[in-house]
């Protein structure tokens, strides 16, 4: 991937030769170029803002030196051109792999109080914002959304540490510890420290949607801020076989009183005789 950031401050861009996109730079997975607009100025004191029109605050970046900079960089618009302003749409992990599947990207910084409106008409796919707030310039939001994308193009990270990061499926990240198992008093999870991967996964699971419900409520639904209730496990019904000792307290003797089983009859119904059997032998053991 190729990314082009047109800027009055092309100095400011240095942390993105730093660490993890240094050494993808290196290897070849992408291309970031800055590219200074006044260098594309005609004025002779390479000026490239003025006053607007109607009046009001401030400074406005003129048109000819961005119409040449863009020109000279992307002639042929091979690049989805984006202008960083506080007007465009925010900028969200949604967007990330779509823009990292793009070959070429152009990053447009304004400054000051903007670029001229006919900038934007002539030469610019879309507008974006990395949140509703308001900077100095575009230089911020274009390393953001440069680190944020560059990290999805393939090479440049193991996948898997792209998997189970916070927003991927609209969660938070679960919380990770590391070396020494104890520290100022608080230890690691044990479970975590168990061996057992269904466990930890089932426990990260978790302790990521109670995060999302805790710091980020707005990335869940209804159904999912709530726990479902437990389970019912169903109640246990005693067999037959079970309740057929019982039965016998209820058989007489032939006077009207009631007789305790004797420990034959209570063997013999465990082992699956009727009551008419245990009847017969309480009676036969009475007449002998």
């Amino acid at each position: 991937m190729r990314i082009d950031i047109l800027t009055l401050f092309p100095e400011m861009f240095t942390p993105l030769s730093e660490s993890i996109l240094k050494r993808a730079q290196s290897a070849g997975y992408i291309d970031i170029r800055t590219h200074n607009i006044r260098d594309y100025s005609e004025d002779k004191h390479k000026k490239c803002d003025d006053y607007p029109f109607g009046g009001g605050a401030g400074m406005l970046m003129t048109p000819q030196p961005i119409a040449s900079a863009i020109a000279a960089v992307d002639p042929k618009h091979e690049a989805h051109r984006i202008y960083l302003s506080p007007k465009g749409k925010v900028f969200s992990q949604s967007m990330v792999k779509a823009y990292a599947e793009k070959p070429r990207l152009l990053f447009l910084c304004g400054h000051y109080e903007g670029v001229d409106q006919r900038v934007i008409d002539l030469f610019i796919d879309e507008e974006l914002s990395i949140g509703d707030y308001v900077l100095t310039g575009g230089e911020l939001p274009a390393m953001v959304i440069t680190d944020a994308v560059c990290r999805y193009v393939e090479g440049v990270l193991n996948q898997d540490s792209l998997t189970a990061e916070s927003h991927t499926n609209r969660r938070l990240e679960y919380p990770q510890y590391t070396r020494p198992q104890e520290f100022m008093g608080l230890s690691v999870p044990e479970i975590l420290l168990s061996g057992d991967h269904a466990k930890v996964d089932e426990w990260r699971a978790r302790q990521s949607l109670l995060l999302t419900r805790a710091l980020r409520p707005d990335l869940l639904t209804e159904e999912e801020m709530v726990d479902p209730p437990p389970v019912q496990k169903p109640k246990k019904r005693r067999s037959k076989k079970a309740q057929a000792p019982l039965a016998a307290e209820n058989v007489t003797n032939g006077t009207g009183e009631n007789s305790a089983p004797s420990q034959g009859e209570v063997d013999s119904f465990s082992q699956g005789e009727n009551s008419t059997c245990a009847v017969e032998k309480t009676q036969d053991t009475q007449q002998k």
